[in-house]
This record gives C-alpha cells, structure tokens and sequence, in this order.
C-alpha cells in the first residue's frame, strides 16, 4: 500500500473518528442536559418535600399547643364546675347505667351524716338501705321494704317522677332524677324546706285572711241589715210626716231628717259596693231586661229632686233601636242612677237629659249601646277631669264644697262599666254642663208578647204644646218617626192661636208660665174645640186631683216612655182602641213583722184606693194567701215562725197552675249574693229597706190586674188639703211647686 494510501485512510479513520467522538460528545451534552433537568425536578421536589414537612411540623406543633390549651381549659372547667357542685346547697351526684355513683358534692353526702360506706362507687340499692337502716329518711307508717321498693320503682322508669322526702331533722328534700340515653343518670337533691315552710306560713295567712274576710263581711251583713231596718222607719216616717199639715219651720225638720236618712243610706250602699268590688266579691247577674223601662222607672224616682231644684228630666231614646237587652240589670240601673244623680245635684238651672243612641243590630248580634247623661250644670275644669273617677275624690273647689256624697260614685260605676267589658267618658264645660256617657255591647233579649198599638193610616196632625226646647224637640222627632204631622209652639197663648179642627190631638206639658196645661185645656174646650187632650205632667198625682182634669183624656207622667205615647195616641187618634175601665179594688197583702215597718208602710200607700192587709209572720201569710186571694204580696224576710223564703216557697206549692202571684222582697238583706238566694226561693222582685214610696207604688201598679184598680183615693186622710208642700200622690208623684204650677190653680181645690 503506498504512503499516500495510508495517509488517506488514516485522514479517513481519524476524520470517522472525529466525527464519532463528535457523537458521543452530542450525546453525553443530551444526557448531561436531562441529568440536569431531572436534577432541578428533583430539587424543587426536595424543597417541597422540605416545606411540606416544615408545614406538618408547625401544624403538629400548634395541635399540640391547643390541645394543650384546651386540656387546660377542661381542666379549668372541669375544676369550676366541681367547685360550684361543691359549693352550692343542694345536692348533686352522677350515676352510671348500673346505678353505680360516679361522683357526689358534699351536700349529697352530707345527708348521711359521715358513713364512709357512702361515697363513689356505692350502688343506689345499698344507699336506699342505709337510709332506712339509719332512719335518715321519715318513711311514716310505711315499712322500710315497702318504702325502698317505691324509691326503687320511681328510679328505674325511664323518666322518674320528682319526689319529696322529709329528713329526720325536718327537712324536707326534693328529687329530681334524670336519666339520659345511655342509662346514666343524674341526681338533684333540692333543700325545699324554706319553700315549705313559707306554703305552710302562706296558708296559715290565707286563712287567717279569709277568715277576716267572712268575719267582715258578716259584720258588713249584720251591720247593713240592723242599719237598714230602723232606717227604713227614719226615712219613712220623714217621707210620711211631710205629707201632714206642717208649719214651714216643721217641714224644714222633716225634710232635714228625711235627706240626711237618705244621704247616710247612699253612703252606705257605696262604702259596701266599694267594698265588695276591691274584694273582687262582685259578680255581675244578668237576665233579661227592658233599659226604656229602667231609664225611666229611675227618672220617675229622681223627679222629686229634679222638681225640687226646677229641673226638667227627659228622655230622648232612638226610637230606632231595641229596648230589651240582656245585661246585669240591678248594676247598669247603679251606674245610671250614680251618673243621674251627679247631673241632678250638680245642676241649678236648665235640664237634664238622658240620650240613649246605637247601631240596630242585625239579627243575632249584640248591640252597641251608647247613653249619655247630659247637663247644663257647673261642668268641670279639664284638670280634674280624670281626677273626679278616682275613689273620695270630688272636684274640689270654692264652687262645689256645698254638695254632699263620698265621691265615691264614679269611681264605683267605673269599675263596674269595666267588669261589663264597656268604656265611660266624660265630656265637659266650665259654667256650661257636662256630659257622661257609657258605652256597653249588649246581646238582645227576646221581645215581650205584646201586639203592636195601631195608629191611623192616613197622616194625623199633632199640636205639641212645649216650653222646654230640648224637650219639644224630642216629642217632635218622636211623632215624625211615627208618621205624624206635627205642629209646635212653646206656651198656651200660641198653641190657641194654632188650634184649628185639622189637629187630631194636643200634646201639652202641665207646667207652663201664664197659662198651664190644664187651664189650655179648659180654654181649648171653651173654644169649642174636641180634639183629644194628652197631659205630659212630672206630678201626675197633682194632676189627676185638680178639677181642670176632666178636660184632657189622659195625663202621662213626664217624660213618657215611647210605647206608652204610642199606646196613647194609638187610643185617643181615631183608629185606637178606648181604654177599658176597672172594676174592682185591688187586694194588697204585707208580710211584716216589725210595729214601725207596718205603720210606714200602711201610712205610705194611704193615697191609693186598694184593700191592704198586714201578716205578722210568714204562717199567716200563707193563711191570707188563701183567704184573701191578694192582686201581689209584700214580703219581709226575716220573721218569726216561717220567714218569707218558706212561706214564698208553700205559696208557689200552693198557686193553681198558670196562676202567678207576683210576690215582692222587702228586707234590710243587701249584702252581696242576698238578692239571688232571695228569687231564688219564688220570689219575683227585690226591695231593700229603708223602702221607697215610690218603688212600693210603682210595684203596686205593674201588678195591678185588668179587673182591679189602684188609682189614688179621692177622700183619704189628707189629698184635697193641697197647700204649699204637701201632696196627693200616684204612683212616683211628689209635691209640686210653684215654678211648675200657678197659685191660682194650687189652690183652687181647697
């Protein structure tokens, strides 16, 4: 081979091996690259690693600072807890589902009074027989088995019953078990023996109490009672005594005495009322009843004072609305008669008038009744209008200090318009009057069984003969509703000059200035005219005894209730009926024991003309009963013998079927719950003494039968001696005075 050949393969060889180291080096570069990349992976991964576990270690650290912590913490709990347990009163102890204690405070264990046997570990079992072993517990008269059997039965329920227990040193221990899902249980033992002690010191107290409270309320009962009966001869007595010839300085006496009897009276029904209402005593009865009929029966018993004063009372009640309702009568007549009262005493000139208005209901629900006592008296300052309803309070100024009464009249009516579920309000002027209002929802009560009157189909013309506005302007509205053309005019002189044979009927009031109702009748029969003649008269017992009373057809007591005006014009217009006339004299029978009650009561009903005859006792009540087949009977309750409860009761036994005597209570009982045991022995109505003429008469009258009369006597002891002051009396009558009657007609029957 030549040299040239050589060195060609060796440039070969050497260039071949160049190019494989050239390889090699590319791919050691390649492998160093992805030694390297796998390098860093593989760092970042160790930092990781590194941080990761830096982050456990930290986490590990601060876990076991709080658990630490919190270990602490129960340990803190744990200790306050057991501290408390320790330290409070009562007792305290866990057992678990084998009724095996866990753990107890002192005041448990103390109970046993150091046996080392009771302590943690000890079994309910084996602490229910140290207890009756030691006498730890008073068990009575149970035997020691029997008792734990009980306590053993009560722990095992699912949810034991709490359970007193009394100690041998007189304590008295109440426990209270609970026991949770798993069976274990934790036990309270509650010290109850202050609690115990003051039930036992409440009871003692209660009935010291009540016995106070039925002591008082008997010496109320025999107080009111012993009070009432001489009372009722005081008052009577006075009433009667000013009936007779006086001399003017006599009748001041007389009537001295009678008005303070009467003020001491009303003195005596609040303080008991107020009594009974702050004992929470009152209960309100109710019935059904008719609020015309009672408006105006109160009016008829305020008018002598209404008169006395110069006062008109009147009546405006919707003649829209219902009259029956169903309430507590006796208290919603107090409330009107306290509000009724006030506006009298504390009126000296003008009117009052009682307006009753409302809703008329639909059928089957209550009705919304308002009455509203209106005034044109003193009235009273916006300051003390809030003041005058609480108890003793008056308005108290220079102005009123004359008038008497407890001031406890409001504050009484208020509280019992309350229990009513109602509201009262007063509304008032300074010098101008005042006016009290009531508001009370009341259920309708089932109409009575009476026909409707029937007035004339065509348009009747009525003359109202009225000074009074307010009056003239209810009696106006009154006939318009009814379908009357009405013409008005406020004297005697005027209502002459209207008078014409158009005018089916004349309305006139009896006391008018210059020229009466009466003497405008007798001028309008003078005229020639015929028309009926109505009377409206607050005294209709002076009315009927003078001789003028032959011109008018009928005389109504003022104001008249809207079915007797209706009743009226149905008779005397053209299309009414006449009114029959009676017959016989009505027998009236009183059941009174007592001297002085039987005098007062002979004397009271000496104007009218009815046959009265006295029992001394109930026998012979029951006796007349039979023999004298009285029109109503007057009935004392306490008597000898037989009292009027018993002899009510043989009475009723005795009544033919469908016959009904009416038999009225009059007794000094008026004490809470006396009025419903009295009618609930047959008894129809309630008097309490000292007795009223006018609640006798007014009774006399209701009973009075279609066949019978009691109309006043036209020759008794004193009626036609008619000088100032003295007076015949109807039912409700007193004596007239001279602003309502001229002289000339006063005396015209001497």
């Amino acid at each position: 081979m030549s040299l040239a050949n050589k060195l060609a393969e060796e440039r070969r060889a050497r260039l071949a091996a160049e190019r494989l180291l050239e390889q090699k080096q590319a791919e050691l570069h390649a492998a160093n690259r992805k030694l390297g990349k796998h390098a860093r992976a593989l760092s970042h991964e160790i930092h990781e690693t590194r941080a990761e576990v830096q982050t456990v270690r930290d986490e590990n650290l601060r876990v076991k600072s709080d658990l630490s912590e919190a270990h602490q913490k129960v340990e803190i709990a744990e200790r306050r807890l057991w501290h408390s347990i320790a330290t409070i009163q009562d007792g305290f102890a866990f057992f678990d589902a084998d009724s095996q204690m866990i753990a107890a405070n002192h005041a448990y264990l103390a109970v046993f009074d150091g046996l080392e046997a009771v302590q943690p570990g000890i079994s309910y079992v084996e602490i229910l027989q140290f207890i009756t072993e030691e006498g730890i517990v008073n068990i009575g008269a149970h035997a020691p088995h029997i008792w734990r059997e009980h306590m053993l039965d009560r722990w095992q329920q699912a949810t034991p019953e709490p359970e007193v227990i009394r100690l041998w040193n007189g304590h008295y221990i109440k426990l209270i078990d609970q026991r949770d899902p798993d069976g274990d249980v934790v036990s309270l033992a509650l010290n109850i023996t202050d609690t115990i002690r003051y039930e036992t010191e409440l009871k003692e107290a209660r009935r010291r109490a009540e016995t106070a409270n039925r002591a008082k309320s008997t010496f109320l009962a025999n107080m009111s009672h012993e009070i009432r009966t001489p009372m009722n001869g005081v008052v009577g007595m006075a009433d009667l005594l000013m009936d007779s010839d006086l001399t003017e300085e006599q009748r001041l006496y007389a009537s001295t005495i009678k008005h303070s009897g009467e003020a001491l009276l009303v003195i005596i029904n609040d303080v008991l009322d107020y009594s009974k209402i702050e004992a929470e005593k009152l209960v309100l009865h109710t019935a059904p009843f008719d609020l015309e009929r009672c408006i105006h029966e109160l009016v008829t018993l305020m008018q002598a004072n209404a008169r006395d004063k110069g006062l008109d009372l009147l009546v405006d009640y919707d003649l829209f609305l219902p009259t029956r309702f169903i309430g507590d009568p006796g208290r919603i007549r107090q409330i009107l008669t306290n509000l009724l009262g006030n506006a009298i005493k504390f009126t000296e000139t003008g009117h009052v008038l009682i307006r009753v208005t409302g809703v008329p209901p639909a059928a089957d629900e209550a009705a919304m009744i308002n009455v509203s006592i209106e005034d044109t008296g003193i009235g009273i300052p916006p300051d003390k209008v809030d003041h005058i309803f609480g108890e003793f309070n008056q308005v108290d100024d220079d102005r009123n200090r004359k008038f008497e009464g407890t001031g406890l009249g409001l504050a009484i009516s208020q509280k019992l318009i309350r229990m009513m579920q109602g509201d009262i309000w007063v509304e008032s002027t300074p010098g101008e009057g005042s006016s009290f209002g009531i508001s009370l929802t009341l259920p309708l009560a089932a109409p009575e069984d009476a026909a409707d009157p029937v007035l004339p189909r065509s348009a009747a013309r009525a003359l109202i003969v009225e000074p009074q506005a307010a009056s003239r302007d209810i009696l106006e509205r009154q006939l318009a509703a009814l379908g009357l053309a009405v013409v008005s005019c406020a004297s005697g002189a005027e209502a002459l000059t209207l008078a014409c044979p158009e005018i089916d009927i004349v309305l006139c009031d009896h006391n008018m200035a210059a020229m009466d109702g009466l003497e405008l009748a007798e001028a309008l029969r003078a005229a020639g005219h015929t028309m009926p003649i109505a009377l409206l008269s607050q005294n209709t017992g002076y009315a009927e005894q003078d001789p003028g009373r032959a011109h008018v057809q009928v005389v109504l007591q003022k104001p008249a209730p809207r079915r007797v005006l209706i009743d009226t014009l149905a008779a005397l217009l053209p299309s009414g009926q006449t009114m029959p006339q009676a017959a016989r004299t009505m027998r009236v029978l009183a059941a009174e024991d007592n001297k002085t009650n039987r005098l007062v009561f002979s004397k009271m009903l000496t104007g009218l003309d009815i046959d009265l005859k006295f029992a001394e006792n109930g026998r012979e009540a029951v006796e007349l009963f039979h023999a004298f087949h009285p029109d109503v009977i007057f009935m004392d309750i306490s008597m000898p013998e037989t009292d009027g409860k018993e002899a009510t009761r043989t009475i009723r036994e005795a009544e033919d079927p469908g016959a009904h005597v009416p038999i009225v209570a009059m007794t000094a009982h008026a004490m809470q719950g006396d009025e419903a045991d009295i009618l609930a022995a047959g008894l129809d109505h309630y008097l309490t003494k000292p007795l009223r003429k006018a609640d006798i008469i007014s009774r006399i009258t209701a009973a009075c039968p279609p066949d019978a009369r009691a109309t006043p006597a036209r020759h008794s002891q004193h009626p036609q001696r008619l000088r100032p002051g003295n007076r015949a009396e109807t039912p409700c009558c007193h004596p007239p005075t001279s602003r309502h009657c001229s002289d000339s007609r006063r005396y015209r029957s001497l």
